[in-house]
Formats: C-alpha cells, sequence, structure tokens
C-alpha cells in the first residue's frame, strides 16, 4: 500500500512553517525564518517546505495531503454580520478577502516549489484554534483532557476551548473578534516602546521590576465575564482600522493597537528611544496581573465546567510562561501540557495532526517532539570548518564524545561562555540543548558578561536554566516536568544565591527539564557539570545574537566569529580562542 505524506502549513500569518507527516508519523518540521534569518517572517514557507520534502526523501508529486492552519469559511456568517453592523470596518473585510484569495489559491504556490513534479494532492483548511489546540492535544499522552486556545486573531475568533474524551475531540465555545487577551497585550507591548512583533516577552521580563500601582486603571481594558473576558473597546483601534503593515521581505509591523484613550488613561506613551522608567516597569507588572487574573479566572471557568484535571495550552498567549506557572497553584488542574511551539508556527503540525486522527490514524508520539530541524554530520563540520580557513587564532580539534563532554562541562565551571550546536535544531522558539549559547549558572556577573559579549540585549531580561529532571523539585518549587521552558516557576530560596545568573529579579527561572532519553548529549554535559560542581543546573540562552536561532554549522561559526564567545562547540568539533 502507498505511503501517505501529509504537508501541514502555516501561512498568511507571522512565524510561517511546515511540517511532514509520513501516514501518522511526524518526520520533520521548520520555520521559515531559520532559512530567510528574517524573525517572525509571513513569506510563503517554500524553504521549509522543501526541506520537509528533503527529509521525508519524496518528491512534489508524492504528497498526498495539504493542511493548512486556516480555514477562510470559520465563522463566515458571523463576519459578515460584524460587517453589516460596523460598516465602517468594511477595510477589515477587503483585506480579509485578500486572504481569502491568497488561501484559495494556494494550490498554485505549492505547485510553484516544483514545476516539473505535479502535485496531485488535496488541500485541507483546519480551523485556525483547531490547528492550535491539536498541535499539542495529540502529543500530551493524556487520554482526557480540558483544551483551551488563547491567541491574537485566527478565523475570527481569539480564544476556543473544549475537550478531549472517549477519543473524541470538539471546541465547545470560543471569543470572537473584536475581543481579544492577545491585542491587550500586545497594545500594553506598543505603548511602552516595544513595536516590535513578538516583544511581548520583554513587557513579562520587565513586569518583575514593577509595582501593580495601575492595576485599576488597566482593568478597564479587559474585564472578565461570565463567558470569559471582553475588551473595552473605546481603548483600541483593530476593529475598526487597518493595523497591519506588511514589508518586503515579509516581517509584519502593526501600527498603534491602542487609541489616544489609551494616553489620557495611563499617560505619555514611551517612545522605542526613551529611557525605561519606574513608572513604565509599574505599568508592565499592573497588565501583567492583569492578563493572570483573567487568564486564570478562564481556567477556573473550565475547571468547573469539565471536572478534569489535566490540561493543554496553545496559542501564542501560551508564551506567557509567567502566567503558565501559576496554573497548579491557583487553579484545580494537575498536569499541564504545552507544546515546544504553541504559537501560529505551531499550527502547520497542529492542522496536519487534526487531519490525520480525523481519518482514525493515531499520532506516533515522538520523545523527539522538540528536535525536527536540521542535523548535520562532524564530516559536514570539517568540510565548513576547512572553506572559513580559520587563523592561527584559534585552536580547533576534533575528540570524541566522552572528551567533548568533558571539555565543555570544564569549561563552564570557568564561567566561559560557550556556543553549543548539536543534533536536530529545535522545533519552536526556545532554545533547549541542540542551538543554544551555555554558561555557569554561579556566576553573579554572567548575565551582564551574556549581554555584553555576545546577546547584546535589554538587562532586564533574565537567562533561562536547564536543570536535570531528577533534581528539578530540590532546586525549584516544582515537581514535574517542564521540557520545553514554558512555564516559570520560584527557584528555592535556599538555592537562588547558588543560582544568581539564572534567578530573575523576582526569585524565578523559566526552566527546562532535561531528560536522557529526549536529549543525552545535553543531559550528559549537565551531568559532568553537576559531577564538577554538585549543582545540576545550566544556564541556557539561544544560539543568536539579535537573529533567528541559527540553524547551520556556518550560521554558528559567523555568530561565534563576531561575538566574544569563548567555546564553540559543533558536533565532536571543538573550537577554542587561542
Amino acid at each position: 500500500m502507498r505511503d501517505k505524506y501529509t504537508l501541514g502549513l502555516n501561512f498568511l500569518h507571522s512565524d510561517t512553517s511546515a511540517c511532514i507527516f509520513k501516514d501518522n508519523e511526524l518526520i520533520a518540521a521548520a520555520e521559515e525564518e531559520r532559512f530567510t534569518r528574517v524573525k517572525h517572517t509571513s513569506n510563503f514557507p517554500l524553504n521549509s517546505i522543501n526541506f520537509c520534502i528533503e527529509q521525508a526523501k519524496i518528491s512534489l508529486s508524492d504528497i498526498t495531503t495539504v493542511s493548512i492552519n486556516s480555514n477562510p469559511y470559520q465563522s463566515l456568517y458571523r463576519k459578515i454580520f460584524y460587517v453589516l453592523k460596523n460598516p465602517r470596518s468594511i477595510i477589515l473585510t477587503l483585506n480579509s478577502l485578500n486572504n481569502l484569495k491568497k488561501k484559495t489559491s494556494l494550490k498554485k504556490l505549492i505547485q510553484s516549489i516544483d514545476p516539473n513534479n505535479k502535485f496531485n494532492g488535496n488541500i485541507k483548511y483546519i480551523d485556525h484554534h483547531e490547528s492550535h489546540i491539536a498541535s499539542s492535544l495529540f502529543f500530551s499522552k493524556f487520554n482526557e483532557c480540558v483544551n483551551l486556545s488563547l491567541d491574537g486573531f485566527g478565523d475570527f475568533s481569539s480564544s476556543a476551548w473544549g475537550l478531549y474524551k472517549n477519543d473524541e475531540f470538539k471546541i465547545d465555545q470560543r471569543i470572537f473578534f473584536p475581543h481579544s487577551l492577545g491585542i491587550f497585550y500586545q497594545a500594553i507591548t506598543q505603548f511602552l516602546g516595544f513595536k516590535k512583533y513578538g516583544d511581548e516577552y520583554k513587557v513579562m521580563g520587565l513586569a518583575s521590576y514593577g509595582n501593580p500601582i495601575f492595576k485599576n486603571k488597566i482593568s478597564e481594558l479587559v474585564k472578565i465575564t461570565n463567558n470569559g473576558f471582553k475588551l473595552n473597546l473605546k481603548y483600541f483601534v483593530h476593529h475598526k482600522s487597518n493595523i497591519i503593515n506588511k514589508q518586503e521581505n515579509g516581517q509584519i509591523f502593526y501600527n498603534n493597537l491602542y487609541s489616544k484613550k489609551l494616553l489620557d488613561l495611563l499617560g505619555k506613551e514611551r517612545l522605542a528611544t526613551d529611557e525605561i522608567k519606574q513608572i513604565h516597569k509599574d505599568i508592565a507588572r499592573s497588565a501583567q496581573e492583569v492578563y493572570e487574573d483573567i487568564f486564570i479566572s478562564l481556567l477556573n471557568k473550565l475547571y468547573s465546567k469539565y471536572k478534569i484535571n489535566n490540561l493543554t495550552l496553545s496559542g501564542g498567549c501560551i508564551m506567557n510562561s509567567v502566567a503558565n506557572g501559576k496554573i497548579l497553584e491557583k487553579t484545580e488542574f494537575k498536569n499541564i501540557y504545552i507544546s515546544p511551539n504553541p504559537g501560529d508556527a505551531g499550527g502547520s503540525i497542529g492542522s496536519a495532526a487534526s487531519l490525520i486522527k480525523k481519518n482514525n490514524k493515531e499520532i506516533l508520539n515522538k520523545n523527539t517532539y522538540s528536535f525536527l530541524g536540521n542535523e548535520y554530520t562532524d564530516d559536514n563540520i570539517e568540510t565548513i570548518l576547512k572553506e572559513n580557513s580559520l587563523s592561527e587564532k584559534f585552536h580547533i580539534q576534533k575528540i570524541t564524545y566522552e572528551k567533548i563532554i568533558e571539555e565543555t562541562a570544564n569549561s563552564l565551571q570557568k564561567s566561559l561562555i560557550v556556543g553549543w550546536f548539536q543534533g536536530k535544531m529545535e522545533w519552536g522558539p526556545r532554545a533547549l540543548g541542540n542551538r543554544s549559547i551555555l554558561a555557569d549558572p554561579r556566576n553573579p556577573d554572567i548575565k551582564n558578561i551574556l549581554n555584553i559579549k555576545i546577546k547584546r540585549r535589554e538587562s532586564f531580561r533574565p537567562f533561562a536554566p536547564s536543570i536535570l529532571v531528577d533534581f528539578v523539585n530540590e532546586w525549584f518549587e516544582i515537581n514535574s516536568e517542564v521540557p520545553y521552558m514554558s512555564e516559570v516557576y520560584p527557584v528555592r530560596s535556599d538555592k537562588r544565591s547558588i543560582l544568581p545568573a539564572i534567578t530573575h529579579v523576582d526569585g524565578t527561572g523559566r526552566l527546562q527539564t532535561v531528560k536522557k532519553s529526549e536529549n543525552k548529549k545535553y543531559y550528559d554535559l549537565i551531568s559532568k557539570f553537576n559531577e564538577l560542581t554538585s549543582v545540576p543546573v545550566l544556564l541556557n540562552t539561544s544560539f543568536n545574537e539579535n537573529e533567528p536561532i541559527v540553524r547551520t554549522p556556518q550560521e554558528a561559526l559567523n555568530c561565534f566569529l563576531r561575538t566574544n564567545m569563548d567555546v564553540l562547540v559543533l558536533g565532536n568539533w571543538i573550537i577554542k580562542r587561542s
């Protein structure tokens, strides 16, 4: 019987991506930004598709089905009714129709990948939030669970939830346009001077330095309701004017989402070039607490409705790892699963998984769900090193696996900064030990060293800890797996002085638990560092410098050369500055 190949896409949203399944097994996935080097690109994921086809060892003509994480006909009558009721939003309708045209002409785009191989497959449009939910649900190992997607917008809704039970999933309820927690948080992010798409994590980091003195005022922007929440629309403009500016390189820039009423409420907006003052930290803290209150309120409503202990989360808002870390404490849910890529990019896998599941196939669960990208052999790396003709300033050596672990752990113990490039590239926005920059979490100066030498980013942003899973409860106030850096928890009070480099100002860390079965080489490295220092933790930050995470050995080498990183480990090759 002929194998069936499903190509999943995220398209016409930021963070375009592709994945491929062989029957019900996930083979590969990648985000387009890693190839184009344009952060959050919305361009058609041509490079990601070609990568997936190559990994599956097939041609375009072998693809049975293409799934896309958007359904242009979803909530169509609701859209029409909204426009009739709100004639000022006609420009939004025209933009929506333009996207509809692009979605329905997808077959031509797919065929353009390889004109010599005819694409004979079907195209299936899967609801945006169904795709989000499926990207977590079908990899969670839960037999029954509550599922929540919380986003900006997709297919005219910002949120959706439902139950998975008896091998059946359905969406029970949605929150529709124009109400959105994602829009609320993005508007505050813009108000605080962080104008780039995806800058919300900066507000999350800044919030820990503030006091919630503006909480009552910011609560005016969004209110808890019986069905979830709703925005006070007088503070927003997204429902009546075009907010998107798409640049030629595919990066989307947003006009301000907030109205002048927000300035009346909070005062002067911060410009990107302005100094960050205490008032900005206080606004960030206040907004974070308002977000958390609504998020936790919604989750408590869902628990009361379904009375099931397991929860999966997805959607762009689920990148708010601080809020995620409050769930076990403030709700009755006992177990949480969040995919390594909960945002729009992850919807490519979700759309394909949902479709495959509807065809009565179980998704094969992967231990390596977070590692689906490019991989390079030591021979590949040797070729690249020779091509670069590195000068005498560097000591280059290929050594054994055991020696790589030992040498790298010794370098880290000496507080050297190490670029660590191993195995398959991560799926999702977090570096999880394959495309990482590593450092000693015990050194109180490491944050400043990293920011000066390499990352060149705002000083208020924290760095994350990777910890051996067996030790997590000894070092953090949590006793469960957090494999994808999706939740923030307090560092135990007696450990904070030992881990100053990864302990945020509020005493927390956005941790990653590391299991040997999921990433043996990274596990072995942390274990060796633990042998040397009695600390089973490493500081782990993404391998990049104001760019997408590196994909290839050449990109890793380029980053090493233009920064002051001390050591670069590419597979079993080690490069040191002489």
